[in-house]
């Protein structure tokens, strides 16, 4: 199992503002390029595990045969520094991060590129499209109808290196609504460490609101574990670019390019499709350092 690697007390935004001076490109030189005897590939924790690992078996068989490698799925833990810590350790070759931990790994030292993101599908609070929206939620028959209401209330948030459970709601959400900060508007916040958590808090009144994903938020309604008339949607943020597929930058050229090859055609394969169909979405579209900007724009 991987070690955790526990984010430094300076704060989140402080270390976040470093991103802003990151270099557009830290791909390795290729004479000195990895060709490992397995890859390994992982995820931030957002949901129930097995059916995580479940979801991604298509597309890491297709990857699999086309690699002619052995490819081994890394569960993913509580924790999001782990999986970041893997990829600067190299313990993990290829990753499903979301938006901040990605900036974050990148900062910490992780030789990484972005090759690849979801283009979803439009279903309840998830709109067509790559990207997704952090949301704020509520039960349905609560007291919590409206941002007033939530004041001094429970708030669920994440995960620090979360971009929807916590980076959103620190900095988008005070600006927009002049909440700020939240600990002083709330009267407790907790850390769940994955948004299916942070909606079962809410559904079961162990916590009051909670800022989770749009996209993993309709994921818990299609497992059943949650309906959507079961929540009231208080606030959604601007749209925010899709979780990138990453790859380590000291993976030879060819392995790069037969993992980029294999989910950019997902939608033309069997088990591609598969997949796509298990995370709601329709294909996978190229993915740039610099759809990130954005979020390296909040952080400044």
């Amino acid at each position: 199992m991987l070690t955790e690697l526990y984010i430094s007390r300076i704060g989140f935004l402080a270390s976040m503002i470093m991103l802003a001076v990151l270099s557009p490109s830290n791909r390795v030189d290729a004479q000195t390029c990895d060709d490992p005897v397995h890859l390994r590939f992982s995820m931030i924790p957002t949901q129930d595990i097995d059916r995580d690992q479940a979801y991604y078996d298509p597309i890491l068989f297709l990857l699999s045969k086309n690699t002619g490698k052995k490819v081994e799925m890394i569960r993913p833990v509580r924790n999001y520094s782990s999986i970041i810590n893997g990829l600067r350790e190299n313990w993990i070759d290829i990753a499903f991060l979301g938006p901040v931990s990605y900036l974050l790994a990148r900062d910490q030292g992780a030789i990484i590129e972005p090759f690849a993101a979801l283009s979803r599908r439009a279903v309840g609070i998830q709109a067509a499209g790559s990207g997704y929206h952090s949301v704020l939620i509520t039960r349905k028959g609560s007291a919590f109808t409206s941002i007033e209401s939530l004041k001094g209330s429970t708030l669920a948030l994440v995960d620090k290196a979360s971009t929807s459970g916590f980076a959103i709601p620190q900095t988008v959400f005070p600006k927009e609504t002049g909440i700020s900060p939240l600990k002083d508007y709330f009267s407790r916040i907790i850390l769940t460490g994955k948004h299916d958590l942070s909606i079962q808090a809410v559904i079961e009144g162990k916590a009051d609101a909670a800022f989770v994903g749009s996209h993993v938020f309709m994921h818990a309604v299609a497992a059943g574990k949650v309906r959507l008339e079961d929540v009231n949607v208080l606030w959604s943020s601007p749209r925010l670019p899709d979780h990138p597929f990453v790859y380590r930058g000291s993976l030879c050229e060819s392995i790069r390019q037969i993992v980029s090859e294999t989910f950019l055609s997902a939608d033309q394969t069997a088990e591609g499709r598969k997949f796509l169909e298990n995370i709601g979405a329709d294909r996978m579209i190229k993915a740039h350092d610099s759809d990130y900007d954005i979020i390296r724009a909040i952080a400044r």
